[in-house]
């Protein structure tokens, strides 16, 4: 006699593919998800109605004109970031070390300000503080370049620790050139001349900056899709052992590709001293060298589509912060609105990855007596 047990169960499959429009509706219903369930707690915490809530969090990006080019600057920085690790994620070198990389490109631009404002004229010195950002940004990168080229060592580690290194170098120059003596700070670099300041563009102190980034996404776009070493480093990110085949020289587009993501993020340690902040610190960079690896990896590695995951984090952020401080609460509160939010993007990946289906476990199990 058998018995036969029936059931119903759910299987986890990943998708084939699935067309673009769809993927944009899932990402969409995401956004829309996460934004009732923060309006939802706000209202709960105090009492505000979720008009109000999403009014507000337009108002922090888009309320004033000042708020708009701040929102359009942040943009653009956190886009110049994501582009600058995006190749070396295409040759599935994984590197998080874009803060260190833009702290020493910080710090060449720093030194160059200040050793050398009544040395050199403004234009020479700018010229002067690119050439050695961007070297000092890619030489940052270069070092575990080589060391996973020749003794294949863990890159994600060894960024992550020289992003340490590079910050206890910075701190003890700015100790060294701290203004005024015991501050533990160097304050605004030149304030009075205005030497190694990056002149105003059209009028803004903005322009700048938006007109960085629209520069290097049409470089990075036609490096990685028209150039012989875009093609390279996509070949070894998809196998090496392919790559090696057809006679590319791995250990040399590693390197290669690395020294132009340090190079890239050097031009953001250029943009944030000579262009917008005009000084050094050890929190320079925001904690945006990590964010730019989710904007680059929700982009799927496509420069132009990291305009768009660009904006949104950023709208997400000042939406959060205004929210905190419109409504008095703590400014933590801002960092779980927006942690639920990137929650929601994160977690929508999996179900344009991935389907959820249910299907008839006609024989489970059966059993003889």
């Amino acid at each position: 006699m058998q018995k036969k047990s029936l059931g119903t169960r759910f299987h986890i499959e990943k998708r084939a593919s699935l067309p673009w429009h769809q993927s944009l509706i899932i990402r969409l219903l995401s956004v829309v998800a996460a934004f009732l369930v923060c309006a939802l707690l706000t209202m709960i915490i105090t009492g505000v109605d979720p008009a109000s809530f999403i009014s507000t969090m337009f108002y922090g990006s888009f309320g004033t004109p000042r708020k708009m080019w701040i929102t359009a600057q942040n943009i653009a920085v956190l886009l110049c970031i994501s582009l600058a690790v995006t190749p070396s994620f295409l040759m599935k070198f994984w590197n998080e070390g874009a803060d260190g990389q833009i702290l020493m490109a910080s710090l060449a631009s720093a030194a160059c300000m200040i050793k050398l404002s009544d040395k050199l004229p403004n234009w020479l010195l700018i010229i002067v503080m690119l050439v050695l950002s961007v070297a000092a940004g890619a030489l940052w990168a270069v070092i575990p370049a080589f060391f996973k080229a020749q003794f294949n060592t863990n890159e994600t580690l060894f960024t992550l620790m020289l992003n340490y290194i590079a910050t206890q170098i910075v701190a003890y120059f700015i100790v060294r050139w701290e203004v005024p003596k015991g501050s533990g700070q160097i304050g605004i670099i030149n304030q009075s001349s205005e030497i190694g300041w990056f002149p105003q563009l059209f009028g803004s102190k903005y322009v700048f900056s938006i007109l960085t980034a629209a520069l290097m996404t049409v470089f990075i776009y036609a490096y990685i899709r028209y150039s012989k070493h875009g093609y390279e480093l996509t070949v070894v990110g998809e196998s090496t052992n392919t790559a090696r085949y057809i006679g590319i020289d791995v250990k040399k587009v590693i390197v290669r590709t690395m020294a132009l993501s340090g190079a890239m993020a050097g031009i953001v340690g250029f943009l944030l001293v000579s262009g917008i902040n005009h000084t050094l610190t050890t929190t320079l960079t925001g904690g945006q060298g990590f964010t730019a690896v989710m904007v680059s990896w929700l982009a799927q590695f496509n420069p132009i589509a990291m305009i768009a995951t660009s904006f949104l984090i950023i709208f997400l952020e000042r939406g959060a912060i205004e929210i905190s401080s419109a409504f008095t609460l703590n400014q933590s509160f801002s960092s779980i609105l927006t942690g639920i939010i990137l929650f929601f993007l994160i977690g929508s990946e999996f179900f344009v990855s991935y389907r959820i289906r249910r299907s008839a476990n006609t024989e489970a199990g059966k059993e003889q007596e």
